[in-house]
């Protein structure tokens, strides 16, 4: 099946398991050979981003069903919900716990859609583990971590801790180990032996594993991905678009 998705401008962009490759300009003065073509460049860029910003790209005429979105069936499975659980809009996110676009998300998305939506009862959070272990390699071990917590009833507080402290360290890809992720857990408000026996036993793996092959089913590639009542969104995109998506979809069911 044929999907609609929305991808990240360059500023938010979504990660994908090939990595990133950063643009070296060379050695050669760089600003001072192509300054003045870089400047006009990055002037229409900003143009184009405030054109790109002010549209809703998830919009769709009622009187052109070919306009609509298509949308997946994606499974929620068990996995932790943040809102209400009738809620008439359900984001399902799948996520890595190292990657900085999800941080990056968490820090400048989630807590105004959290304030104007989910608190409100208009909307509820999945969160499925997607980790892309090739260029994330304590990924796999936050995500096993992530069922832990859910199993003490405390996943969000861990999800927050995780992503919290690696945001003071940078907004970069940030190395930490599986004593790391228990430590944070421990900040969470776990209970620091049950949790750490949980993640020493890798009896999650099965679990966090499940999700990914989910993801993989729904078509995503790159992290975070997010599906809106079905409507598949990729990267971090900033809340003006996310909000307009989900006014959409609140004016679709009432």
């Amino acid at each position: 099946m044929r999907r609609k998705t929305v991808s990240a401008p360059p500023a938010a962009p979504v990660e994908s398991a090939q990595g990133l490759a950063a643009f070296q300009p060379g050695d050669r003065g760089f600003l001072q050979k192509y300054g003045t073509p870089f400047s006009i460049l990055l002037g229409a860029a900003i143009i184009a981003a405030g054109i790109y910003f002010s549209k809703n790209p998830f919009s769709f005429s009622a009187a052109d069903p070919a306009s609509a979105p298509n949308r997946m069936e994606v499974s929620a499975d068990d996995d932790p919900v943040l809102g209400a659980a009738n809620a008439p809009v359900t984001i399902i996110e799948f996520s890595d716990f190292q990657c900085p676009y999800c941080r990056q998300f968490w820090r400048d998305t989630l807590p105004q859609i959290k304030t104007n939506y989910i608190d409100k009862g208009l909307a509820k959070l999945v969160y499925r583990d997607f980790p892309l272990t090739n260029i994330h390699p304590s990924a796999q071990v936050a995500a096993e971590a992530g069922e832990c917590a859910d199993s003490q009833g405390k996943f969000w507080q861990f999800h927050d801790a995780v992503f919290a402290r690696q945001d003071e360290q940078g907004a970069t890809t940030i190395a930490f180990t599986a004593e790391d992720v228990k430590s944070w857990g421990a900040e969470a408000g776990l209970s620091a032996t049950t949790f750490n026996e949980c993640i020493d036993s890798a009896s999650n793996r099965a679990e966090v594993l499940k999700d990914f092959q989910d993801g993989v089913a729904a078509g995503v590639g790159g992290t975070p991905t997010f599906f809106v009542n079905g409507i598949a969104v990729e990267g971090a995109l900033p809340y003006i678009q996310f909000q307009q998506l989900l006014d959409q979809e609140l004016r679709r069911v009432e």
